[in-house]
Protein backbone atom coordinates (compact mmCIF):
# COMPACT_ATOMS: atom_id res chain seq x y z
CA UNK A 1 0.00 0.00 0.00
CA UNK A 2 0.93 3.17 -0.83
CA UNK A 3 1.54 5.60 2.37
CA UNK A 4 0.71 9.15 2.36
CA UNK A 5 3.74 11.58 2.85
CA UNK A 6 1.56 13.55 4.85
CA UNK A 7 0.12 11.31 7.32
CA UNK A 8 2.46 12.04 10.46
CA UNK A 9 1.64 15.47 10.01
CA UNK A 10 -1.95 14.98 9.72
CA UNK A 11 -1.85 12.95 12.89
CA UNK A 12 0.59 15.98 14.70
CA UNK A 13 -1.89 18.46 13.29
CA UNK A 14 -4.43 16.75 15.02
CA UNK A 15 -2.55 16.24 18.28
CA UNK A 16 -2.03 19.92 17.90
CA UNK A 17 -6.05 20.99 17.36
CA UNK A 18 -6.81 18.49 20.45
CA UNK A 19 -4.65 20.49 22.44
CA UNK A 20 -6.28 23.39 21.55
CA UNK A 21 -9.32 22.03 22.14
CA UNK A 22 -8.88 20.74 25.57
CA UNK A 23 -8.10 24.57 26.50
CA UNK A 24 -10.57 26.41 24.36
CA UNK A 25 -14.09 24.31 24.92
CA UNK A 26 -15.86 27.34 26.46
CA UNK A 27 -14.26 30.23 24.29
CA UNK A 28 -14.62 28.99 21.10
CA UNK A 29 -16.90 25.57 20.84
CA UNK A 30 -17.70 26.49 17.25
CA UNK A 31 -14.17 26.83 15.65
CA UNK A 32 -13.33 24.14 17.92
CA UNK A 33 -15.38 21.81 16.06
CA UNK A 34 -14.44 22.67 12.90
CA UNK A 35 -10.53 22.04 13.81
CA UNK A 36 -11.42 18.48 15.51
CA UNK A 37 -10.68 15.02 13.77
CA UNK A 38 -14.51 14.74 12.94
CA UNK A 39 -14.97 14.18 8.73
CA UNK A 40 -18.50 15.22 7.49
CA UNK A 41 -18.72 12.91 4.49
CA UNK A 42 -21.79 12.76 2.24
CA UNK A 43 -22.49 9.98 0.28
CA UNK A 44 -25.69 7.58 -0.93
CA UNK A 45 -28.44 5.94 1.35
CA UNK A 46 -27.39 2.96 -0.45
CA UNK A 47 -24.14 3.38 1.28
CA UNK A 48 -24.92 3.36 4.64
CA UNK A 49 -24.31 -0.63 5.61
CA UNK A 50 -20.77 -0.39 4.04
CA UNK A 51 -19.63 2.77 5.28
CA UNK A 52 -21.05 1.98 9.28
CA UNK A 53 -19.47 -1.86 8.72
CA UNK A 54 -16.22 -0.93 7.06
CA UNK A 55 -15.16 2.63 6.07
CA UNK A 56 -16.11 4.24 10.00
CA UNK A 57 -14.09 1.43 12.04
CA UNK A 58 -11.02 1.29 9.27
CA UNK A 59 -11.02 5.46 9.24
CA UNK A 60 -11.11 5.55 12.96
CA UNK A 61 -7.72 3.34 12.78
CA UNK A 62 -6.03 4.36 9.86
CA UNK A 63 -6.08 8.13 9.59
CA UNK A 64 -7.74 8.73 13.57
CA UNK A 65 -10.86 10.07 12.00
CA UNK A 66 -14.62 10.38 13.44
CA UNK A 67 -16.48 9.88 10.54
CA UNK A 68 -20.39 10.84 10.65
CA UNK A 69 -21.73 10.60 6.92
CA UNK A 70 -24.92 11.58 5.31
CA UNK A 71 -26.48 9.30 3.05
CA UNK A 72 -29.26 10.66 0.32
CA UNK A 73 -29.22 11.17 -3.34
CA UNK A 74 -26.51 13.01 -5.35
CA UNK A 75 -28.87 15.67 -6.23
CA UNK A 76 -29.26 16.37 -2.88
CA UNK A 77 -25.46 16.58 -1.28
CA UNK A 78 -25.18 18.40 -4.85
CA UNK A 79 -27.62 21.30 -3.14
CA UNK A 80 -25.63 20.84 0.26
CA UNK A 81 -22.79 21.63 -0.86
CA UNK A 82 -24.35 24.79 -3.52
CA UNK A 83 -26.52 26.11 -0.67
CA UNK A 84 -23.24 25.95 2.35
CA UNK A 85 -20.53 27.30 -0.84
CA UNK A 86 -19.59 30.12 1.90
CA UNK A 87 -18.96 27.97 4.80
CA UNK A 88 -19.17 24.86 3.72
CA UNK A 89 -19.47 21.83 6.58
CA UNK A 90 -19.13 18.71 4.28
CA UNK A 91 -15.20 18.08 3.60
CA UNK A 92 -15.77 14.72 1.17
CA UNK A 93 -18.24 13.91 -1.18
CA UNK A 94 -19.09 10.51 -2.51
CA UNK A 95 -21.73 10.93 -5.44
CA UNK A 96 -22.60 10.21 -9.03
CA UNK A 97 -20.32 11.42 -11.79
CA UNK A 98 -22.63 13.27 -14.10
CA UNK A 99 -23.27 15.30 -10.82
CA UNK A 100 -20.07 15.76 -10.03
CA UNK A 101 -19.64 17.64 -13.74
CA UNK A 102 -21.90 20.14 -12.11
CA UNK A 103 -19.98 20.24 -8.96
CA UNK A 104 -17.25 21.73 -10.92
CA UNK A 105 -19.18 24.01 -13.46
CA UNK A 106 -20.23 25.57 -9.76
CA UNK A 107 -16.60 25.78 -8.10
CA UNK A 108 -17.85 23.51 -5.35
CA UNK A 109 -14.53 20.99 -5.86
CA UNK A 110 -11.05 21.49 -5.05
CA UNK A 111 -8.45 18.88 -7.24
CA UNK A 112 -7.34 15.79 -5.89
CA UNK A 113 -3.54 15.61 -6.33
CA UNK A 114 -0.80 12.40 -6.10
CA UNK A 115 1.27 14.39 -3.23
CA UNK A 116 -1.56 14.27 -0.72
CA UNK A 117 -3.18 11.07 -2.16
CA UNK A 118 -0.84 9.05 -3.75
CA UNK A 119 -2.52 5.95 -3.86
CA UNK A 120 -4.70 7.74 -6.91
CA UNK A 121 -1.44 6.70 -9.11
CA UNK A 122 -2.54 3.39 -8.59
CA UNK A 123 -6.09 3.92 -10.11
CA UNK A 124 -7.19 2.87 -13.95
CA UNK A 125 -6.63 6.15 -16.56
CA UNK A 126 -10.39 6.28 -16.64
CA UNK A 127 -11.03 6.43 -13.07
CA UNK A 128 -9.49 10.12 -13.00
CA UNK A 129 -11.53 12.67 -14.65
CA UNK A 130 -10.95 16.76 -15.26
CA UNK A 131 -7.63 16.97 -13.89
CA UNK A 132 -8.43 15.38 -10.74
CA UNK A 133 -11.55 17.38 -9.89
CA UNK A 134 -12.62 13.50 -8.67
CA UNK A 135 -11.76 9.49 -8.85
CA UNK A 136 -14.04 6.91 -9.61
CA UNK A 137 -13.68 4.40 -6.61
CA UNK A 138 -15.53 1.75 -7.29
CA UNK A 139 -17.58 0.65 -10.40
CA UNK A 140 -20.89 -1.23 -9.68
CA UNK A 141 -22.36 -2.52 -12.23
CA UNK A 142 -26.84 -2.00 -13.24
CA UNK A 143 -29.06 -4.47 -14.81
CA UNK A 144 -32.48 -5.44 -13.93
CA UNK A 145 -33.39 -7.18 -10.35
CA UNK A 146 -36.38 -9.50 -10.42
CA UNK A 147 -37.91 -11.87 -7.91
CA UNK A 148 -36.72 -15.26 -8.46
CA UNK A 149 -39.80 -17.06 -7.21
CA UNK A 150 -42.02 -14.84 -9.66
CA UNK A 151 -39.81 -14.26 -12.11
CA UNK A 152 -37.81 -17.98 -12.59
CA UNK A 153 -36.57 -17.61 -15.78
CA UNK A 154 -34.58 -14.61 -14.98
CA UNK A 155 -35.09 -11.50 -17.68
CA UNK A 156 -32.72 -12.05 -21.27
CA UNK A 157 -33.74 -8.66 -22.80
CA UNK A 158 -34.42 -5.15 -21.56
CA UNK A 159 -37.71 -5.95 -24.00
CA UNK A 160 -39.32 -7.99 -21.23
CA UNK A 161 -40.22 -4.86 -19.16
CA UNK A 162 -42.23 -3.93 -21.75
CA UNK A 163 -44.06 -7.28 -22.23
CA UNK A 164 -48.27 -7.78 -21.49
CA UNK A 165 -47.22 -10.20 -18.86
CA UNK A 166 -44.86 -7.29 -17.26
CA UNK A 167 -48.43 -5.39 -16.36
CA UNK A 168 -48.43 -4.22 -13.23
CA UNK A 169 -45.30 -5.86 -12.30
CA UNK A 170 -42.49 -3.68 -12.78
CA UNK A 171 -41.22 -0.06 -10.94
CA UNK A 172 -38.54 1.96 -12.20
CA UNK A 173 -36.20 5.12 -10.92
CA UNK A 174 -36.95 8.73 -11.53
CA UNK A 175 -34.21 10.41 -13.84
CA UNK A 176 -33.92 12.57 -10.28
CA UNK A 177 -31.91 9.18 -9.56
CA UNK A 178 -28.62 8.62 -11.29
CA UNK A 179 -29.98 4.84 -11.74
CA UNK A 180 -33.31 5.94 -13.69
CA UNK A 181 -30.81 6.80 -16.56
CA UNK A 182 -30.39 3.37 -17.59
CA UNK A 183 -34.21 2.68 -18.44
CA UNK A 184 -34.37 6.39 -20.51
CA UNK A 185 -31.50 4.93 -22.21
CA UNK A 186 -32.15 1.50 -23.19
CA UNK A 187 -35.83 3.21 -24.46
CA UNK A 188 -33.87 5.23 -26.36
CA UNK A 189 -32.19 2.35 -28.12
CA UNK A 190 -35.16 0.32 -27.90
CA UNK A 191 -37.16 3.32 -29.92
CA UNK A 192 -34.39 3.87 -32.13
CA UNK A 193 -33.05 0.90 -33.10
CA UNK A 194 -29.63 2.61 -32.93
CA UNK A 195 -26.53 1.19 -31.22
CA UNK A 196 -25.93 2.68 -27.74
CA UNK A 197 -23.61 5.02 -28.73
CA UNK A 198 -26.16 6.54 -31.20
CA UNK A 199 -29.23 6.19 -29.68
CA UNK A 200 -28.02 7.93 -26.43
CA UNK A 201 -28.69 11.53 -28.20
CA UNK A 202 -31.80 10.13 -29.25
CA UNK A 203 -33.91 11.49 -26.32
CA UNK A 204 -37.63 11.89 -28.49
CA UNK A 205 -37.26 8.38 -29.12
CA UNK A 206 -36.63 7.58 -25.68
CA UNK A 207 -39.88 9.90 -24.60
CA UNK A 208 -41.89 7.81 -26.49
CA UNK A 209 -40.99 4.58 -25.79
CA UNK A 210 -41.34 5.56 -22.22
CA UNK A 211 -44.36 6.32 -22.65
CA UNK A 212 -45.69 2.84 -24.00
CA UNK A 213 -43.72 1.56 -20.32
CA UNK A 214 -46.72 3.46 -18.75
CA UNK A 215 -49.07 0.31 -18.51
CA UNK A 216 -46.42 -1.92 -17.22
CA UNK A 217 -45.45 0.23 -14.36
CA UNK A 218 -47.05 -0.06 -10.60
CA UNK A 219 -44.82 3.28 -9.86
CA UNK A 220 -41.67 5.20 -10.39
CA UNK A 221 -39.57 5.55 -7.12
CA UNK A 222 -37.40 7.92 -6.00
CA UNK A 223 -36.27 6.29 -2.52
CA UNK A 224 -34.99 2.97 -3.66
CA UNK A 225 -35.37 1.10 -0.64
CA UNK A 226 -38.97 1.16 -0.53
CA UNK A 227 -39.36 -0.08 -4.42
CA UNK A 228 -36.65 -2.98 -3.48
CA UNK A 229 -38.73 -4.21 -0.32
CA UNK A 230 -41.95 -4.76 -3.08
CA UNK A 231 -39.12 -6.40 -5.38
CA UNK A 232 -38.71 -8.85 -2.15
CA UNK A 233 -42.01 -9.13 -1.04
CA UNK A 234 -43.03 -10.17 -4.32
CA UNK A 235 -45.67 -7.10 -5.23
CA UNK A 236 -43.50 -6.41 -8.27
CA UNK A 237 -41.53 -8.98 -10.28
CA UNK A 238 -39.08 -6.83 -11.69
CA UNK A 239 -36.92 -3.40 -10.59
CA UNK A 240 -35.35 -1.88 -13.98
CA UNK A 241 -31.92 -0.06 -13.30
CA UNK A 242 -30.73 -1.92 -9.87
CA UNK A 243 -27.31 -2.29 -9.53
CA UNK A 244 -24.97 -5.00 -8.52
CA UNK A 245 -23.79 -3.13 -5.12
CA UNK A 246 -27.71 -3.24 -3.91
CA UNK A 247 -29.11 -6.16 -5.45
CA UNK A 248 -26.53 -9.12 -5.00
CA UNK A 249 -25.73 -8.22 -1.16
CA UNK A 250 -29.45 -8.59 -0.90
CA UNK A 251 -29.19 -12.49 -2.71
CA UNK A 252 -26.76 -13.48 -0.38
CA UNK A 253 -28.36 -12.93 2.70
CA UNK A 254 -31.30 -15.26 1.26
CA UNK A 255 -33.72 -13.01 -0.16
CA UNK A 256 -35.10 -14.17 -3.40
CA UNK A 257 -34.04 -11.56 -5.44
CA UNK A 258 -31.37 -11.47 -8.48
CA UNK A 259 -29.51 -9.21 -11.53
CA UNK A 260 -29.99 -10.12 -14.74
CA UNK A 261 -28.04 -8.78 -17.55
CA UNK A 262 -30.21 -8.44 -20.51
CA UNK A 263 -28.17 -9.33 -23.51
CA UNK A 264 -28.91 -5.97 -24.83
CA UNK A 265 -25.80 -4.17 -22.18
CA UNK A 266 -25.25 -3.00 -18.58
CA UNK A 267 -24.19 0.12 -17.37
CA UNK A 268 -21.49 0.96 -15.32
CA UNK A 269 -22.55 2.86 -12.64
CA UNK A 270 -20.20 5.87 -11.64
CA UNK A 271 -19.63 5.85 -7.85
CA UNK A 272 -17.11 9.07 -7.69
CA UNK A 273 -15.50 10.59 -4.92
CA UNK A 274 -14.23 14.14 -4.49
CA UNK A 275 -12.69 17.06 -2.11
CA UNK A 276 -15.09 19.99 -1.17
CA UNK A 277 -14.05 23.33 -1.79
CA UNK A 278 -12.87 25.06 1.29
CA UNK A 279 -14.54 21.95 3.55
CA UNK A 280 -13.23 21.34 7.74
CA UNK A 281 -9.92 19.34 7.95
CA UNK A 282 -8.09 19.51 4.56
CA UNK A 283 -5.48 17.69 5.48
CA UNK A 284 -7.92 14.75 7.23
CA UNK A 285 -10.08 15.03 3.69
CA UNK A 286 -6.84 14.04 1.91
CA UNK A 287 -6.41 11.26 4.09
CA UNK A 288 -9.76 9.48 3.82
CA UNK A 289 -9.76 9.92 -0.04
CA UNK A 290 -6.46 8.43 0.09
CA UNK A 291 -7.53 5.27 2.00
CA UNK A 292 -10.77 4.97 0.33
CA UNK A 293 -8.53 4.45 -3.19
CA UNK A 294 -5.94 2.15 -1.10
CA UNK A 295 -5.96 -1.41 -1.40
CA UNK A 296 -7.04 -2.44 1.67
CA UNK A 297 -10.53 -0.10 1.13
CA UNK A 298 -10.56 -1.53 -2.37
CA UNK A 299 -10.55 -4.74 -1.43
CA UNK A 300 -13.18 -4.30 1.29
CA UNK A 301 -15.50 -2.21 -0.28
CA UNK A 302 -15.85 -4.22 -3.41
CA UNK A 303 -16.18 -7.59 -1.98
CA UNK A 304 -18.87 -6.07 0.48
CA UNK A 305 -20.57 -4.10 -2.12
CA UNK A 306 -19.79 -6.48 -5.22
CA UNK A 307 -18.52 -3.53 -7.38
CA UNK A 308 -15.19 -3.49 -9.59
CA UNK A 309 -12.59 -1.62 -7.75
CA UNK A 310 -10.54 1.31 -9.85
CA UNK A 311 -7.31 0.40 -8.08
CA UNK A 312 -5.50 -1.70 -10.55
CA UNK A 313 -3.60 -3.38 -7.82
CA UNK A 314 -6.77 -5.16 -6.18
CA UNK A 315 -8.68 -8.11 -7.87
CA UNK A 316 -11.47 -8.60 -5.55
CA UNK A 317 -14.58 -7.58 -6.29
CA UNK A 318 -17.58 -8.00 -8.36
CA UNK A 319 -17.54 -10.41 -11.22
CA UNK A 320 -19.06 -9.04 -14.70
CA UNK A 321 -21.41 -10.95 -16.86
CA UNK A 322 -19.66 -12.27 -19.74
CA UNK A 323 -20.58 -11.37 -23.29
CA UNK A 324 -22.61 -8.87 -22.48
CA UNK A 325 -21.69 -5.18 -23.83
CA UNK A 326 -20.76 -2.77 -20.72
CA UNK A 327 -21.89 0.91 -21.02
CA UNK A 328 -20.99 4.16 -19.90
CA UNK A 329 -23.16 7.21 -20.80
CA UNK A 330 -21.65 10.63 -22.50
CA UNK A 331 -22.13 12.30 -19.06
CA UNK A 332 -21.20 15.79 -20.20
CA UNK A 333 -24.53 15.34 -22.43
CA UNK A 334 -26.18 14.33 -19.43
CA UNK A 335 -25.39 16.62 -17.76
CA UNK A 336 -26.18 19.67 -19.85
CA UNK A 337 -29.66 18.37 -20.31
CA UNK A 338 -30.86 16.52 -16.98
CA UNK A 339 -32.60 19.26 -15.53
CA UNK A 340 -35.44 19.33 -18.41
CA UNK A 341 -35.28 15.42 -18.97
CA UNK A 342 -36.74 15.29 -15.10
CA UNK A 343 -39.30 17.68 -15.93
CA UNK A 344 -40.18 16.38 -19.14
CA UNK A 345 -40.13 12.83 -17.50
CA UNK A 346 -42.22 13.93 -14.20
CA UNK A 347 -44.59 15.46 -16.79
CA UNK A 348 -44.74 12.16 -18.83
CA UNK A 349 -45.14 10.17 -15.91
CA UNK A 350 -47.42 12.53 -13.98
CA UNK A 351 -45.19 12.60 -10.82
Amino acid sequence: MTQPKFTAMTRRSVLKVSGYAALGTLAAPAILRAQSSELVIGCAGSHTAWMEQIVVPHMKTAIGADILFEGTKSSVNLEKMSSNKDAPYLSVVQMDDPVMIQAVEADLLTPITAEPVPNMTDLRPDAVHMDGMWCNYVQPWAGVAYNTEFQADGVQSWAQLWTDEAKGQLIIPSLQNTEGMWTLFVSAMLGSGKPFSEAQYEIDAAFAKLEELKPNLLSVYTTMSQAFNLLEQGEITMLAGNFSSYTLPRKATGVPVNLAAPSEGIFAMPSGICLVKGGPNPELAEAYVNEMLGPQMQTAIADFATSVPANTTVTAGAIIPDGVPIYSPDWSFVAANRRDWIERFDKLMAL
